[in-house]
């Protein structure tokens, strides 16, 4: 049986990886996912804004006279309020290198143009295997066209792209009026991957307090039906990598996400509730069905279930669209 897989470039011992997140930050940990069968693991974020902040706190420092007042130094965040300041980062990639023997990717997380996108340069240089970066960005200015908006995140992928020589996934959100069509300038930008897709934390409102509570809630399966949907549309026609990230949480939610064209599978929310045994667990599931069903490899059903033999996906989906809500009845 033959897990194997090719993501970036990088050929992966089997699909599962540990997406971004604080495992990475304690290298027990990252080697106890590596021994459960973890083909590769990317690192928490790493802020546009932990980056600027830096970058000012710098400039103060060298620019403000020792006898400046002290209490401007309080408008910048001490780096320990960061649970990995950019330098500390750069040493835990160099640490996670040494240690494993799996693809570390390091993680960008920005949202426009602008000097942070220098680190990916510094990640290269701590030995980053490839780069995430992941544009993360929610649009409340109503006079922000969506052009304007995407045009960013190209040039931004594309500032990333031309400065390092490992390869660099791009992780977007569902909510583009193009999603198929922005991954295909993305991959014309220099994208060798995407991650479908990073998750928009909604905050709650406290109707006693009248405040807004930030809340972060674990994903469950039904949130890859959406990865499912992005991942058939545009597996046909993208040449490059692409990853599944949220909502696998059982063996058959991973064979989906490779029948629906996903080269690799990022697994977090599953691992912070039951553990890294999980990993071993998927893979065993895994095995199991490509047994039952007569496949040696990955490549030989990956896809399987995209939109290519589709003539017209849209129709498609609208046909289904009608007949899912006329077979409500009350």
């Amino acid at each position: 049986m033959n897990l194997t897989t090719d993501y970036l470039g990088l050929k992966l011992r089997n699909p599962l990886i540990v997406g971004a997140s604080p495992f990475a930050d304690n290298g027990s940990v990252a080697q106890q996912l590596q021994d459960a069968g973890a083909a590769a693991i990317v690192m928490r974020s790493l802020f546009e804004e932990q980056i600027d902040a830096e970058q000012r706190a710098l400039t103060y420092h060298l620019e403000t006279p020792a006898e400046s007042n002290s209490e401007a130094t309080s408008f910048f965040p001490a780096y320990d309020e960061y649970q990995l300041a950019p330098e500390l980062y750069l040493k835990q990639i160099e640490r996670l290198k040494k240690q494993l023997s799996i693809p570390v990717i390091a993680s960008l997380n920005g949202c426009r143009p602008g000097g942070w996108t220098d680190y990916a340069v510094k990640f290269e240089g701590a030995g980053a295997d490839a780069i995430e970066l992941n544009l993360y960005q929610l649009v409340t200015d109503p006079d922000v066209p969506g052009d304007e908006v995407e045009a960013d995140m190209l040039e931004t992928v594309r500032s990333v792209t031309s400065s390092v020589r490992v390869p660099v996934s791009v992780k977007i959100s569902a909510f583009h009026t193009a999603p198929a069509n922005f991954a295909m300038l993305l991959q014309e930008a220099g994208a060798q991957g995407l991650v479908l897709f990073n998750r928009f934390y909604q905050p709650d409102f406290n109707i006693e307090d009248l405040e807004v509570e930030p809340q972060l809630k674990l994903s469950d399966s039904s949130e890859l039906l959406m990865r499912l949907r992005w991942l058939a549309i545009i597996s046909p026609n993208f040449r490059k990598s692409l990853s599944a990230s949220g909502g696998v949480h059982s063996t058959e939610d991973l064979v989906k996400a490779i029948l629906a064209g996903a080269h690799s599978v990022q697994l977090v929310s599953l691992l912070l509730r039951q553990g890294p045994r999980m990993i071993t667990l998927l893979l065993e599931g895994l095995g199991e069905w490509m047994t039952t069903h007569g496949y040696d490899n990955l490549g030989e059903f990956r896809g399987a279930m995209n939109l290519q033999r589709c003539p017209d996906p849209a129709a498609h989906e609208r046909a289904n669209y009608q007949r899912i809500l006329q077979s409500w009845k009350v």
